[in-house]
Formats: C-alpha cells, sequence, structure tokens
C-alpha cells in the first residue's frame, strides 16, 4: 500500500469507518495503516477495523497488522470490528450484525409518495453543519425516550456518538452535516446527521425526531432529501449502518435497503507488555500447575485442586480529578475499599508524572492488623449487633454471606467455605468491624477479591514514591467508632439486595460516574455526614500543601469526591475529571451533556 494512504482514504473507504475526519472527529485518536488495516490509538486504547482497504479481507494478514498495532501502541483497552476476526477473539465477541445500503439512485416506494408530497408541503427541509440548542433539546429528548423505555436501548458506543455530535460537527470541515427537517414555525421536527467525506457514498450516522413536535413522515421526508443531495455529490449509494434493531432495520428496508457486508465486534483487554509476560505467565503457569497438580494427590477428595489461579481484569481507572493551581498539576483519585478488577496500568501511568502519593491513612499490615484487632475487641457496655437482629434476619444474612451450603450445593460444587463466622462477628465485634467484615466476606465470594487503594499502595511503593498517609490510627478509629449501630443494622436487614448493589457500584465505578456511585452506595452504613464530612475537611486541609507544590497524586475513598472537588474549586485550584480510557471518557462526555453542560473533550 502507498504510504499515503491516510491522505486517499476517501477514496478507498468502503464502510462508514473508513471515514477519515468522521473517526477522528468521535475518538480524538491517531489514524495509521498497516497493511490494508486502518488503526485509531491513544493512551491505553487501540480501535481497529479489519475491513481492508484494499483487496479482500484475510485473516492471517490481519491478525499480523493487528499484532504490529499492538506492539506499536502498548495498548490495553481494545476494540476491533470487521467481517470477521481472528479465531482468538471469538469469546470476546460482543455484536454481530450486518451493513445496510441504498442505491443513491433508488426512488420513495410508491406507497411513500402521496405522504411524501403532503408532508413536503409543510416541512422545510435544509443542511448546515452547526449544532444549536435545538438540536441539543431533540437529541435530548430521543436519548429520554430510550432511558425510560418508550424506545429500543441503544449500545453504549451509539450512544457516545450522540454525546459526541456538537464536537464532531465542528472538527470534521464541513464533510459531517445535519440535514434538518423545520415546520411551519421554524421547529425543529426531525434530523440526520450525513457524512460526505467518502468519495463513493454519503453514510446516514444517526437521526432523531420529535414526538413533542412531531410530523407524520417527517424522516421518510429527510431521506428523499438525503438522495437528491447524494445524487449531486456524484455519490454511488448511502451506507445505512447496521441493523441494530427490528424497527430501525424495517425503516430501512422499506426504503429498498440492501444487506451489505457482515459486522462483528470484540471488545478485550490485553496486557500490559504482553509479549514478555505472556512467557513469563506460561513458565509460572506451568510451575503451578505441576505443583497443584502434585497437591492434588495429597488433598482431602472432597477439596478440589485449584488449576488455574484467578486473576483480576485490568480496566482504565475512571475516577480521577486533575487539579492545577499556579502551572502545577496534581490529581485526586477516588478509591473503593474492595473492587473486582485491577487498575495497575492506569497507575503506573498516572504515578510516572508524581513524586507524591497521599492516602487516608497507612495501609501496611502492622496497622491493617491495629484496625482488626480493634476492631474485634468489643466495647464495655455497647449492645452488640446480635441482639438488634431477630433470628430471621440472622438467618437470611447468612445465607447471603455464605451462598449455598449442604450436600446438594456440594454435589454441584456451589458450596463456598466460610471464611466468617456471621453469628460471632455480631456478637463480638464493633458495628463497624461487623460491616466490613460481613461486606468483605459477601464481596469475595462474588469475586471481588481486590482493593483500588491497597493496589495503588503497592504500586506507590513499588514504583518508588514517597507515600504519605493523612490520618493517624486514632483519627481513623474515631471515624470508624461514630458508626451508629442503627444504619449497620439496617445495611444487614436489606442483604438480599446486597448483589444489585454491587453490580450497580461497579458499573458506575468503572464508568467514573461519581454521582451515580453515590446514589448507587448511599445506602452504605459509612455514607454518614460525620464520616464523611469531618474527614473532608481533614483530608482537604492535609492534601493541600501537596497539590499546591505539584506532582502529587491522593487517593481517598469516592464518597468524599462529592465534597472535595468544590473544595479545592474554593481553594483556588480549577479542578476537572480526567478518567483513563476511552470509554470512560465518552462516557463522562455523555452524562455531561445530557446535563446540559458544554463538552469539553
Amino acid at each position: 500500500m502507498p504510504a499515503d494512504i491516510l491522505a486517499r482514504m476517501g477514496a478507498l473507504a468502503r464502510v462508514p469507518e473508513h471515514s477519515l475526519p468522521l473517526m477522528t472527529a468521535l475518538s480524538q485518536g491517531e489514524p495509521f495503516c498497516i497493511g490494508p488495516y486502518f488503526f485509531l490509538a491513544a493512551e491505553d486504547w487501540l480501535m481497529a477495523v479489519a475491513y481492508p482497504l484494499d483487496g479482500r479481507y484475510d485473516q492471517a494478514t490481519f491478525e499480523a497488522s493487528l499484532e504490529e498495532a499492538l506492539d506499536r501502541t502498548g495498548a490495553t483497552a481494545c476494540w476491533a470490528i470487521g467481517p470477521e476476526l481472528p479465531d482468538r477473539l471469538a469469546p470476546q465477541m460482543v455484536d454481530r450484525d450486518r451493513y445496510y445500503v441504498l442505491s443513491a439512485h433508488a426512488v420513495p416506494p410508491s406507497r411513500l409518495r402521496g405522504p411524501l408530497k403532503k408532508v413536503a408541503e409543510t416541512l422545510t427541509v435544509t443542511e448546515g453543519t452547526t449544532f444549536t440548542p435545538e438540536h441539543r433539546r431533540l437529541w435530548g429528548e430521543f436519548l429520554g425516550r430510550i432511558q425510560r423505555g418508550e424506545a429500543p436501548a441503544m449500545a453504549p458506543h451509539v450512544a457516545a456518538l450522540y454525546a459526541r455530535t456538537p464536537e464532531a460537527l465542528a472538527k470534521a470541515g464541513g464533510s459531517l452535516r445535519l440535514l434538518d427537517a423545520r415546520d411551519a414555525e421554524g421547529r425543529l421536527v426531525a434530523c440526520l446527521l450525513l457524512d460526505y467525506a467518502p468519495e463513493n457514498f454519503v453514510s446516514y450516522v444517526l437521526g432523531a425526531h420529535s414526538r413533542v413536535h412531531g410530523v407524520p413522515h417527517a424522516t421518510d421526508l429527510l431521506f428523499a432529501a438525503m438522495l437528491e443531495r447524494a445524487r449531486a455529490a456524484g455519490k454511488r449509494f448511502i451506507h445505512l449502518g447496521l441493523g441494530v434493531n427490528e424497527g430501525i432495520l424495517r425503516f430501512k428496508r422499506k426504503w429498498g435497503a440492501q444487506p451489505g457486508l457482515p459486522y462483528v465486534m470484540a471488545e478485550w483487554t490485553e496486557a500490559p507488555g504482553r509479549k514478555a509476560q505472556s512467557q513469563d505467565a506460561s513458565a509460572g503457569d506451568d510451575a503451578r500447575l505441576i505443583q497443584d497438580m502434585a497437591l492434588a494427590f495429597l488433598r482431602a477428595p472432597a477439596e478440589r485442586p485449584r488449576i488455574v489461579e484467578d486473576r483480576p481484569s485490568r480496566r482504565p481507572f475512571a475516577m480521577l480529578w486533575e487539579v492545577e493551581k499556579n502551572g502545577r498539576t496534581s490529581w485526586v483519585g477516588g478509591s473503593a475499599h474492595f473492587f473486582c478488577h485491577s487498575f495497575e496500568p492506569s497507575f503506573r501511568r498516572l504515578f510516572r508524572k508524581v513524586n507524591t502519593v497521599l492516602f487516608e491513612g497507612p495501609l501496611d499490615e502492622g496497622f491493617m492488623a491495629e484496625v482488626d484487632r480493634a476492631g474485634r475487641t468489643p466495647l464495655p457496655g455497647a449492645t452488640p449487633i446480635l441482639e438488634l437482629l431477630d433470628e430471621a434476619d440472622i438467618r437470611r444474612l447468612e445465607r447471603v454471606v455464605y451462598g449455598p451450603q449442604g450436600a446438594l450445593a456440594r454435589s454441584f460444587g456451589l458450596e463456598h467455605k466460610p471464611r466468617v463466622d456471621v453469628r460471632h462477628l455480631l456478637a463480638t465485634a464493633r458495628p463497624w468491624c461487623a460491616f466490613f467484615s460481613l461486606w468483605t466476606a459477601f464481596l469475595e465470594r462474588q469475586g471481588w477479591r481486590d482493593s483500588v487503594d491497597m493496589e495503588a499502595w503497592r504500586v506507590a511503593h513499588d514504583m518508588g514514591k514517597s507515600v504519605v498517609g493523612m490520618e493517624n490510627l486514632e483519627e481513623q478509629l474515631d471515624s470508624l467508632g461514630s458508626l451508629p449501630s442503627e444504619r449497620v443494622v439496617r445495611f444487614f436487614r436489606a442483604c438480599k439486595g446486597w448483589k444489585a448493589l454491587s453490580r450497580r457500584n461497579m458499573r458506575a465505578y468503572l464508568a467514573g460516574d461519581l454521582e451515580g456511585m453515590m446514589g448507587s452506595s448511599a445506602e452504605f452504613p459509612t455514607r454518614t455526614e460525620y464520616v464523611i464530612s469531618r474527614r473532608d475537611q481533614r483530608f482537604r486541609e492535609r492534601m493541600r500543601p501537596y497539590l499546591e507544590e505539584g506532582r502529587c497524586a491522593v487517593f481517598v475513598g469516592s464518597a468524599h469526591m462529592v465534597n472535595l472537588t468544590h473544595m479545592l474549586a474554593e481553594d483556588g485550584f480549577s479542578v476537572r475529571q480526567a478518567p483513563f480510557g476511552l470509554l470512560p471518557r465518552l462516557k463522562l462526555g455523555l452524562r455531561r451533556w445530557r446535563g446540559g453542560e458544554d463538552v469539553a473533550w
């Protein structure tokens, strides 16, 4: 392929994802080609387009190009789309569909000609490149119907396209255009976003229509206008994108759309330094396998050998804010005491930019042992939690914490060996210790064996950073001791909802959605005014000198970020959320856009 292939993308484009202006505007990634395949990359992510710009798709050629792209970028968060994908990505397939195309010389179906003539008398069609407040209202109305379940659900990456429309229009150099239909009062009733960058076709990117000011067949009128404009621009066909769902597909087929290229999409995570790591891991796995097989002969028959060691998947860290003052930059991250994914690659990238890392308190083994010892020592005269729960509450709590028990569960391999004694903890531990111990035991049974702050603590020490704890043992125990027994009891009684609560909490945390996370975790016993607000002021005072000096990273529980972002702004810092990873950034932009904010990417 010639060296100037990117300059010829418009002529070579075969699918909408080959549009250089569209893809760079939406992703803000760096485009490049390896062989006949197009890639976009930035920071820790890579998107691969396996539709060749020349010739036919060849799995071996694409796999070699993908391997080179992964080595070149060091990406960990990866997506690939194509007519097919390498066999190794089969378990990571997240979508299957087909593109649909329409000849630019197609004419409106006969049954639409009468309605089109009538609607053309009431609506005016115009084309432009400016995203106005009216477009924002129309997009908001359309997405609101989906949120309320009044329209079919939308894939996250499609919803992100709606969020990025204003910036994409501004950066696409006029190749992206809005085709609008307005009524006699000038109200926007329907709109299509079209991409004219490919030489041979126009891409229908997305669209929306109003029900508040709805006019029947408004979208059909825009389709007819789209065909006229495509012919005038010398295009051969319209690329209508994917089938998506039955409703959308039915509309496209009504206009005569024909199935085109097949479409599959995969999403996966690559390990950093994957080649060296895969060799080392392979050797380690061999050693563990031999050891486990040997131990299997020595174990009791009821104990199953652990042949494969569980490893947490790695995700980009999204709960992160950049703070700046007088040209000096630092970062504040919202941590989680328990989690099911690793953020080590993001932490290593972040810590390369800092000298000092602050935590709520020390996290070394000696300190944590002191906290645990204090929590398991009952206070004289205090009423144990056990006496505040009835027998039905306790049995329900045991079922949730222990999981399936008994001979039947054992026969299906579902029984978990209890890691804690529920009744003993309720009888002897302080309320905060009983809460943390039983909640942790439940999460571990769900596969949550990691801690965000502990992982950050370990990586910071591993990289030789100066590590500081902002609170001492007495201060932390004082905060924990303020936890009301009533809140702990209420949380235990609601234990049947713990699984749903943990899943909502996980989704919000991975998206960097602080508001969503607080909404899903407000029930936690530790979310009290005393625990949060009093410590917020303490953290504010103790982190401020380090933040003013710059090159510092701070980790506090995510709940503290609600107040701290405002406190730091009051102290003269500029504060903006700065998540790692493409998908968290897109979701952040979508949340801001829905809230009516200008989205600065």
